[in-house]
């Protein structure tokens, strides 16, 4: 599995529309490095049997494929059994310590550095009754953590004949499925958080963890990006969940040197980073991608980009360091992945001994190492 999480959720429903003995590869465009280790991937497993490529890598750059003697399968039809040769319909949904969940799928926006939009089309979203079944099957089957995935996830339900908010989703879910102990949510959008949503973290089982699509901290890159957010409503949709859930930690993509992005306009981004208090910083360096605005834009030097990059990983980690210290002697509540387990802020934690896969064990942390917790 390559990339995010909603093709992380696919895993399982890939897996049971495969041929015997196929490796399929659920590949990723969003960045050329995400492309190159698509391929490499595609090449070794080549060695070894039929190989199916898909996702959005195979359906935006199928050429970069072309020679490995690759089955390609473009992002449309990659759930649909028929392009399997199988009749039986299949959820995006997998079990593994935790079960992932994809509500939605697609997006309607164009922001100008991003190519998923091209690669998976227009927003559809799971109507709610069909997502509660799909996550109380999870629960049923001893699932603890769910995680809700999409695309573009707060844009969940415009698409449905009523309209209903992400927000209504999540509340659906923790009120029609009692057993559910712990809910997680995938990347959200600064201006799409509705209020609904927001309310929703006063339930403890909602895990106070969100990973919010910013980019940037500076307003005219977020012009030229096409956000519809300000740094303002970023700043302020953070300070809107917290007086919900103190205590909330947020995680945050960033791209270090977009297009035309001034020393100024990085410090801003680095400012970022202490005013929403941004204890996961998923960064990475401007990747133009073709088809897309801003692979035409002026370049940054690519060593600047980097070293930017590096910066706003640093500021990241100085946070995530004071959370992980601020844990420490607490007992904490994680599911386990087997040798580590995830808490409820998103942190890893180190067992002393493996817990079986799934289950949920309370620990007491006696500090971090190497940017995890450690029993």
């Amino acid at each position: 599995m390559h990339g995010c999480r909603s093709n992380l959720a696919e895993k399982d429903a890939l897996a049971a529309l495969a041929p015997a003995g196929a490796t399929v590869i659920n590949s990723c465009a969003v960045t050329a490095n995400a492309v190159r280790d698509a391929r490499a991937a595609a090449r070794a497993a080549a060695a070894h049997g039929p190989v199916v490529v898909t996702g959005c890598a195979a359906t935006m750059e199928p050429e970069r494929f072309a020679d490995l003697g690759v089955q390609l399968m473009p992002n449309a039809l990659k759930l649909s059994p028929a392009a399997w040769g199988r009749a039986s319909p299949v959820a995006a949904v997998t079990r593994q310590s935790r079960g992932f969940v994809a509500v939605q799928d697609g997006c309607d926006h164009d922001c100008t550095f991003c190519i998923t939009r091209l690669a998976r089309g227009p927003s559809r979203s799971v109507p709610v009754d069909e997502a509660v079944a799909r996550v109380r099957a999870l629960v049923d089957s001893g699932v603890a953590e769910v995680v809700l995935t999409g695309i573009d996830t707060t844009s969940y339900g415009a698409d449905l004949p009523d309209r209903p908010p992400l927000g209504a989703l999540v509340q659906a879910l923790l009120g029609r499925v009692p057993g559910l102990q712990r809910l997680r949510l995938s990347s959200l959008d600064a201006a799409e958080a509705d209020p609904a949503l927001v309310e929703a973290f006063a339930d403890p089982r909602l895990m106070p963890h969100v990973h919010l699509s910013l980019q940037s901290g500076d307003d005219l890159v977020l012009k030229r990006m096409k956000r519809r957010h300000r740094r303002a409503d970023a700043i302020a949709l953070v300070e809107r969940l917290r007086r919900v859930r103190p205590g909330l930690a947020v995680g945050a993509d960033l791209i270090a040197g977009f297009p035309t992005e001034s020393e100024e306009a990085h410090a801003r981004s680095l400012s970022l980073v202490d005013a929403c208090d941004i204890v996961h910083a998923h960064v990475f360096p401007f990747s133009p991608r073709p088809g897309t605005a801003a692979a035409r834009m002026p370049r940054v030097p690519g060593a600047v980009a980097r070293a930017r990059a590096a910066e706003l990983r640093a500021a990241g980690a100085a946070r995530r360091a004071r959370l992980l210290t601020a844990c420490a002697g607490r007992m904490i509540d994680t599911v386990s992945e087997g040798a580590q387990g995830l808490t409820p802020e998103g942190l890893k934690l180190r067992y002393a001994a493996a817990r079986p896969r799934g289950a949920r064990v309370g620990v007491i942390a006696r500090g971090h190492e190497d940017g995890m917790l450690v029993e």
